[in-house]
């Protein structure tokens, strides 16, 4: 995720001085010689004077890393986490009382610019530096600002979600297989059809509902397969899923 951000806000307007801080020289060598970003394996040569240094890291690597890198962050920089499950309270136990923290949810469409992402600053960020931050997630698609109380959520929804919309891509092509397409051509139509209903949802603002009755014509194909679908359980699969996702990002900080 980090290289995402990176190399996305590379390729816009923005003028920010961008660089890689890695565990070891060897890796920051790597990462520079793949992406043309100065990259460092010392924290004291990489973000004394970051205005804003992005954590992106597992959960259970994160309060480490944030805690040695402490001593070197300067006062006003913007520590931004990407850690699912790990509180703002959790993070603000490894810096100064007084260091901007944001906590940032995004998914992986953001490596193609599709992305969503969602923002909670702490009480020591004021609305300004979250904006700040907002303007750099804006390259990887959507951002919105929430209550850090729906992370969890946002977590189990918009974050694993990705994962369960390939899930059904791929399940919805094997279909079309079983129907008698190519596997290349299911794949294709699969693809479209899921792209093209999210596009529907998103710029007419109707009810998923709404517009699923509208092509469930009586006695059709697609209330049949509906009613298969709904035989399933489905649509509580699915949702149980957001649920379960949900309940276990709640215990990642633990």
């Amino acid at each position: 995720m980090g290289r995402a951000l990176a190399t996305g806000l590379q390729g816009t307007e923005q003028q920010v001085a961008l660089r890689f801080l890695t565990r070891t020289e060897e890796s920051a060598a790597e990462v520079q010689a793949e992406t043309g970003i100065t990259a460092y394996g010392s924290a004291q040569d990489c973000i004394p004077d970051a205005e804003v240094v992005v954590l992106c890291l597992k959960p259970h690597k994160t309060l480490a890393a944030l805690q040695a890198l402490a001593p070197h962050l300067a006062p006003q920089a913007v520590v931004v986490s990407i850690a699912a499950g790990l509180r703002l309270h959790q993070l603000s136990q490894a810096v100064n009382a007084e260091q901007p923290l944001v906590r940032a949810m995004p998914n992986t469409p953001s490596r193609v610019g599709s992305g969503m992402t969602v923002l909670c600053g702490s009480e020591a960020t004021d609305s300004t530096l979250v904006s700040k931050i907002s303007t750099l997630f804006d390259v990887f698609g959507e951002v919105m600002e929430l209550e850090e109380e729906h992370f969890d959520a946002v977590t189990g929804l918009s974050a694993s979600g990705p994962a369960f919309i390939f899930l059904v891509i791929e399940a919805l092509s094997d279909g079309g297989v079983m129907a008698g397409l190519p596997r290349d051509v299911a794949v294709k139509l699969a693809t479209q059809a899921t792209l093209g209903a999210a596009s529907m949802v998103q710029k007419t603002g109707e009810h998923p509902a709404s517009l699923r009755d509208a092509v469930t014509t009586p006695a059709g194909c697609t209330i049949s397969a509906l009613l298969r679908m709904e035989d399933g359980k489905l649509r509580s699969v699915l949702a149980r899923g957001v649920q379960e996702a949900a309940e276990s990002a709640s215990r990642l900080g633990d």
